[in-house]
């Protein structure tokens, strides 16, 4: 694996390394070691997978506070997706940025989240589908969110929004 710090402390762009024969290709998708020779969180409970229906999704923008608060490794595994990270950790050089990637099936790109970051994507196609792996159980009541138009942050969505969840709409807007 490759990884890239992006804009936002603790946060990395990996991209697989590919051995190609006849046959295709192997590539290794996590390695314990590997993550943490990079200082990454390693140790991951589950791994969650989630189908966008339609075009313009969003799902977000989500995190869990301490003591429950989550890494997680994003990848798209069928079509494409734009995912955010927002840094909320006030001691953080970047805190309140944020920053975008596309994440597709075509590129197999993933991006590691640090705890402390608010997570969320918009399908960029349709039958849109994510596989992420999660540091920590979910904790309902540990669960937090921030609106995917919260003025504070101003993220540019690179298309038109069409769906989004009454729960995600509901989220009020950063008061950090």
């Amino acid at each position: 694996m490759i990884f890239h710090p992006t804009d936002l402390q603790d946060a990395h762009l990996i991209e697989l390394k590919y051995i190609h024969d006849d046959r295709g290709f192997f590539a290794r998708s996590f390695c314990a070691n590997e993550f943490a020779a990079q200082g990454l969180h390693e140790v991951f409970v589950q791994q969650n997978n989630s189908q966008s229906l339609n075009k313009g999704t969003i799902r977000g923008l989500h995190y869990q506070v301490a003591p429950h608060a989550e890494v997680k490794v994003m990848r798209c595994l069928r079509g494409a997706i734009y995912n955010v990270i927002v840094d909320l950790r006030p001691a953080s050089r970047t805190y309140r940025r944020w920053q975008g990637f596309e994440l597709t099936a075509d590129n197999r790109r993933q991006l590691y989240v640090p705890e402390g970051f608010a997570n969320g994507y918009q399908a960029l196609t349709d039958e849109a589908e994510v596989a992420y792996l999660v540091s920590v159980p979910y904790a309902p009541g540990a669960e937090g969110g921030v609106r995917y138009d919260d003025p504070e942050f101003a993220i540019t969505w690179p298309i038109e929004v069409t769906v989004v969840s009454d729960k995600d709409r509901a989220w009020p807007n950063f008061i950090g």
